[in-house]
Formats: structure tokens, sequence, C-alpha cells
């Protein structure tokens, strides 16, 4: 029989085949993995949790056997993932300029936007503590949104943790559905881990705790991590708000590095570490993730990021 929690953290959302520019203004680019949710379950796995990866991937091109691979290479169990033959895998292009790093997708009617509630049958929401959900994966399409939902009930009828990073793409939907849809994630999660920009954009706000505040009115028990980039990280834990102060990397590239903080968080949370000290440990963790190119290559160890907690 299966035990309680055959895993520590399992992720449902939309994988991509990664092309990063790896020199500012030239045409040469690293082909690698990203998605926002993979990232986490990968970065979670480096982290030591037990991990499985949800949804769909596509059989109709040459990425997705590099997809089941790659999460195979990190430990991921992928007995969740379908294959949709009928759909590809979506890409993504990441450039980088003077004012930080800009995206460009193909990826409409991909097997990820083609999930269905239908689609979870399989139980691994209700084997694992924590199920991690993204803003993008309830954009991406109506069934992918719906899909998102059905899991997150999942989880709740059995008593397992929701957590879910805002990662709001003001590309892939209207603002005022983003804004409904998100509003009632927000309501149903545990854990939320939303970006500055994302709650600017979400609130109109301009204020840490003016923001903090806004997501107490809409769940006041979940544990909440506000990333803001180069200013850190604040943790509302519900009864105290700790600012924690990023630490002095060499960063080159800060793509996947708030999908890098939200698995090492969960990975410390599922290890036995308080929110606080998981808190810290994540928010290392993500800044050695900018310091390599893509979103899964510079993903850190565990003895990297206790090498640079030691530092101070």
């Amino acid at each position: 029989m299966a035990s309680t929690h055959d895993f520590d953290v399992v992720g449902l959302g939309e994988a991509l085949i990664e092309f990063n520019q790896t020199v500012p203004g030239e045409p040469t680019y690293r082909q690698g993995l990203g998605g926002d949710t993979s990232n986490v379950i990968i970065a979670a796995a480096r982290a030591g949790a037990r991990t499985a990866y949800l949804g769909r991937y596509g059989g109709n091109d040459d990425f997705g056997e590099l997809l089941l691979q790659t999460w195979r290479d990190e430990g991921v169990d992928v007995s969740g993932m379908l294959c949709d033959e009928q759909a590809n895998n979506g890409l993504y292009f990441v450039q980088h300029t003077q004012d930080g790093h800009r995206f460009s997708y193909a990826r409409h009617q991909s097997a990820a936007a083609r999930m269905q509630p239908s689609d979870l049958q399989h139980g691994l929401v209700e084997r694992s503590r924590y199920l991690h959900v993204s803003g993008i994966s309830l954009a991406i399409s109506v069934s992918a949104c719906d899909t998102v939902f059905a899991a997150m009930q999942r989880a709740r009828d059995a008593g397992r943790q929701s957590c879910l990073d805002a990662n709001l793409r003001t590309r892939l939907w209207p603002m005022s559905r983003a804004r409904a849809i998100l509003r009632e994630a927000i309501t149903q999660c545990d854990v939320f881990l939303p970006g500055w920009d994302d709650m600017a954009l979400l609130t109109g706000l301009d204020q840490a705790d003016a923001m903090l505040d806004w997501i107490r009115a809409l769940n006041g028990q979940a544990v909440v991590a506000l990333k803001m980039g180069s200013k850190g990280v604040i943790l509302d834990d519900g009864r105290t708000r700790t600012s924690i102060m990023p630490h002095s990397v060499q960063s080159v590239d800060a793509t996947g590095a708030g999908d890098c903080f939200a698995g090492n968080l969960l990975a410390r949370i599922c290890a036995g570490d308080d929110w606080l000290p998981a808190c810290h440990y994540a928010n290392a963790a993500a800044g050695l993730s900018t310091m390599g190119y893509g979103a899964v290559d510079p993903l850190p160890r565990p003895d990297q990021v206790k090498a640079l907690l030691q530092r101070g």
C-alpha cells in the first residue's frame, strides 16, 4: 500500500523548450528546458525533495522525449505526464537587454494548454504533501484553468496543501479575467508566492505592507512570501512580517529565479524547517540561480546554498 505521502511536492502546469540568448545582441541561443512549475519541481528535487510533475507533453514534435528524459535525470516522477499525440510542446525565447531579460513565446494550442481535469485521475495530487500551481497555467486556456482548480480541490479534499505562484503574464489574458481568477485562486491556496510586479499589476498598490494587507483580506491563513527581486523577500506567516535581504552574487540571468525560490522553500519545509529558515535558504538559492544562463542549468545544489549562507 502507498505511504501517506509518496511525494513531497507535485507540480502541475506547462513545461516549455527554452532558447536562451547567450550573448546579448547576437542570434545565438542555448537550448534548455523551462516552464515555471517544471522549474519549481526540478529545483525542489535538487534540494532533496521527492517530486513528481503532472500535465501533458506533446507527441507531435521531437521535444517530448527531451522533456521526459530531463525530468527523469533530475529524479522527478513522470507517471502523471500524459502524451498528447495531436499537440506540440510550447517554446520560448529569452533575450537579454540593458533593461533585463525579455521573453517571446510560441505556445498556442500546446499540449499543456489542452489539459483537462480528467487528466488527474492518477491520484498523485492526493499522494503529495504539497501541490504547486501557477497563474500561468490558469491563463493558458480555459481547460488548463479548470484543471488547476480541480487539482487544488483534490488537494484540499485529501488534506494536502496547495502552493500558488501568481506569475501574472498580461500577454496571456485580459486583466479583468486575470484579476478575477487570481483572486479566487488566492482564497483557495495555503501558500502564496507573488512577485512584486505581479502584485503591483493585480492591485495597483506600490507599498509592500499594503500589498500584504490586500492578500490578507482575501486569505487570512496562507503563508505569504512576497518576492521583490533585488530587494529580497518579505515573509508573512500570519503572525509577523520579516524582511530577508538578498545575497550579493554576480547575476547574469534572472530567468527562473522565483521558481528556484519556490522549489527550495517547499523542499526545506518538507525537510522539517520552519518558514523563516526555509525562506532564508530559498532566498540564497534564488540568488545563486541567477549566476548562469537558463532556467534549469543554474539551479543550485544544497552544498552551494549552504556555502553561500555560511558566508553571510
